[in-house]
C-alpha cells in the first residue's frame, strides 16, 4: 500500500475513535481516543508503521506547542503568584518520584532504563512521547504514557467528585 494510503488510514482511524471518545465525556477524551485508534490499527499489525512526510513531525510538534501555550493566560500568571509554592513541591515531588519509580522499575522489572525513566515521568504523553523519539524509544514511552493517561482520566474525576460533592 501507498505510505500516503497507510497514513491516511491511520488518520481516519485516529479521528473517527478520537470523534466517538468525545461521547464518553472524560477529560482530554479526543486525544485519548485518537492514540486508542491509531494505536490498535498499528498494534494490529495490518499496515506498515506511518510514514510522515518530511517536516510534518515539527510542525506536529509546533502544534501541540501552541496549543497548550494558548491555554496560558495573564490569569495564569496571576494565578501563580499564589500558587508558585505549591507549584515548585508538586513539580519536584512528581520528577523526583517519576525518576526513582523509573529506575525502580528498570531494575525491578527489567526493562531498559531510559524507557522506564521517560515512561514514569509526569509529563503528558505527546511531550513525553516527542522527547523518547529522540531516544528511539518512543512508542514505549507512548504506551507506557498512554496507559498512564487513561487510567488518570478516568480516576482522577471519580476522586475529585467524592472529595468535592459541590463540583
Amino acid at each position: 500500500m501507498p505510505p500516503l494510503a497507510t497514513l491516511l488510514l491511520y488518520l481516519l482511524a485516529g479521528t473517527a475513535v478520537g470523534l466517538l471518545a468525545l461521547l464518553s465525556g472524560i477529560p482530554a477524551a479526543p486525544l485519548a481516543g485518537a492514540l486508542l485508534g491509531a494505536g490498535l490499527l498499528s498494534m494490529s499489525g495490518k499496515l506498515e508503521p506511518a510514514a510522515w512526510p518530511p517536516g510534518t513531525r515539527t510542525a506536529l510538534e509546533i502544534g501541540i506547542g501552541t496549543v497548550i501555550g494558548t491555554g496560558l493566560s495573564r490569569a495564569s500568571l496571576d494565578q501563580l503568584q499564589t500558587l508558585w509554592r505549591p507549584a515548585l513541591l508538586i513539580t519536584l515531588t512528581l520528577v523526583l518520584t517519576g525518576i526513582v519509580v523509573g529506575l525502580w522499575s528498570s531494575r525491578l522489572l527489567g526493562i531498559d532504563p531510559v524507557i522506564a525513566v521517560l515512561g514514569a515521568a509526569p509529563g503528558g504523553i505527546s511531550g513525553m512521547s516527542l522527547v523518547g523519539a529522540e531516544f528511539g524509544v518512543g512508542a514505549a514511552v507512548a504506551a507506557l504514557h498512554a496507559v498512564r493517561l487513561i487510567t488518570v482520566l478516568l480516576v482522577a474525576p471519580l476522586v475529585v467528585r467524592l472529595i468535592s460533592p459541590g463540583h
